[in-house]
């Protein structure tokens, strides 16, 4: 049976409503419409009310009918959310159209970084460890995925490039060497549930958005200039953290089953950088120059949203709290075994 995640409770007026809908118990729309337009497009009610109407169109949830993945009424209340969140990002990773020079800024680290890998890479902890692997586990558990929907969407090189990546990602024909499944084994392995959605309940709003953005910029075709800038963002920033974080683990004594899934982003991510830029985003804005603009805005929005979730992230440990939510279960066992 196909893994899938128990809903979560809601935070809100607009995560109870979409909770509601897919229940089959749909709420009254208008004065919704208007709370999604009034709330905060970061906040934890909106997040999560985004996340809970994107993922029919993934695994769903246990419960809710495959059925309610075009229901009327969760699609008018979908893209009253979107329309908050898109313009809100908008305003926030407002900028030029000058791809080369966002792809350019991707290539630059600081000299002395401070990021949650570099912390990790340091002074890591295992609980440490497990609450990153718990925030991550929201997308890699199906990494990928939301990059897919741009499939379809491309045409020529830009296409046929675009899916020799998403071969690698989904292990090049084998089952075994699917990169979420991997990401279930380093899970496993550093001593966490892996279930399907399970952190869903425990991710802060900061970890909900950046996958919420995939699965916007993926779910919309006039959207697809940003996820290609998205997905050209991770694929280019990818090995120098993976690189840290296979260190993070040896240094805490991990086995191969933790570090494999890094590692193996270290080699073919490097090979993807190059593929994403010169025959990706080349050879689509040869095809469509006008899409510039969106390419750089979902590179923009991308780091932007990376930031934040760093920021939190290393705000709550510099105060010596989880950065999760309340209750996340598994995160402050033993270390596992060597």
């Amino acid at each position: 049976m196909t893994a899938v995640a128990e809903l979560p409770p809601a935070r809100g007026p607009l995560s109870g409503a979409v909770r509601d809908i897919l229940l089959g118990s749909p709420p009254d729309a208008g004065p919704l419409l208007d709370e999604a337009a009034s709330a905060d497009p970061f906040g934890e009610d909106l997040q999560l009310a985004l996340y809970l109407a994107y993922e029919p169109h993934y695994r769903g949830f246990r419960g809710v009918p495959d059925t309610r993945e075009w229901d009327l009424d969760l699609l008018r209340l979908r893209a009253a959310l979107e329309e908050a969140f898109l313009g809100a990002l908008r305003e926030a990773a407002s900028g030029a159209d000058d791809v080369s020079a966002e792809l350019d800024a991707l290539l630059v680290e600081p000299v002395e970084g401070r990021g949650v890998s570099h912390e990790l890479m340091h002074d890591g902890t295992w609980e440490r460890m497990r609450e990153y692997l718990a925030h991550r586990s929201l997308y890699q558990l199906k990494e990928a995925d939301p990059q897919a929907w741009v499939i379809p969407r491309l045409e020529g090189q830009a296409k046929a490039s675009l899916v020799a990546v998403e071969f690698d990602e989904f292990g090049a024909g084998r089952g075994a060497q699917v990169h979420a499944r991997l990401f279930a084994g380093l899970m496993q392995g550093a001593g966490l549930d892996a279930r399907y959605g399970l952190f869903l309940e425990f991710a802060p709003a900061v970890t909900l958005a950046p996958v919420n953005a995939m699965s916007l910029f993926g779910l919309h075709r006039a959207l697809r200039g940003a996820l290609v800038g998205n997905f050209a963002t991770l694929e280019i920033t990818s090995p120098p953290g993976a690189r840290r974080m296979a260190k993070a683990l040896e240094r805490l004594g991990a086995g191969e089953e933790c570090t494999r899934f890094f590692t193996e982003h270290i080699e073919a991510d490097a090979v993807h950088e190059q593929v994403m830029r010169r025959d990706v985003i080349g050879d689509l804005l040869d095809r469509e120059p006008e899409l510039a603009a969106d390419v750089a805005f979902g590179i923009r929005a991308s780091v932007l949203l990376e930031s934040r979730w760093e920021e939190h992230v290393l705000g709550a440990w510099r105060e010596g709290r989880s950065s999760l939510r309340p209750g996340a279960p598994g995160i402050s066992r033993p270390a596992p075994p060597r």
